[in-house]
């Protein structure tokens, strides 16, 4: 297995391109997920902390969003992502990072129908070895 997470097995590959069919099918959509930007201007009020060095985001598709039952007091809304290990997996390699994990750790939240959700939780779905599906709770 590759440090992607994704087996390099025929198999493997069978069952990831199975999931993404599956997210499409069930009306996947995109969702974006939002990096603070590494570098600073070089300006005295950026080192200050004055200047925002504002943010990035990363589209990943395809992705299915279930509503979560709410409980009376906590969040106004909870929603499972489903996101593809195709695109977690390039988003992986194109930001050099070592693992899903770090991924979504480094992220401030992630961009659903223009509001911003707390990533609460993630759970990766194995099935022989192989990550082929993100479950992401986010909260609002």
């Amino acid at each position: 297995m590759t440090e992607t997470g994704i087996g390099t097995g025929a198999s493997s590959a069978a069952v990831v391109r199975a999931a993404d069919a599956m997210l499409r099918a069930f009306g996947g959509t995109e969702v974006g997920l939002i990096f603070p930007l590494a570098s600073l201007p070089n300006d005295p009020s950026a080192q200050l902390g004055l200047a925002d060095p504002g943010v990035e985001e990363v589209i990943l598709s395809p992705v299915v969003v279930r509503a979560l039952l709410t409980p009376m007091r906590g969040p106004r809304r909870r929603l499972e992502f489903l996101l593809s290990a195709t695109s977690v997996a390039a988003q992986l390699i194109s930001r050099n990072v070592a693992s899903a994990k770090d991924l979504f750790d480094g992220a401030l939240g992630l961009r659903y129908e223009n509001e911003v959700f707390h990533i609460e939780n993630v759970m990766i779905e194995h099935f022989g070895g192989t990550a082929y599906l993100y479950r992401v709770l986010g909260v609002e």
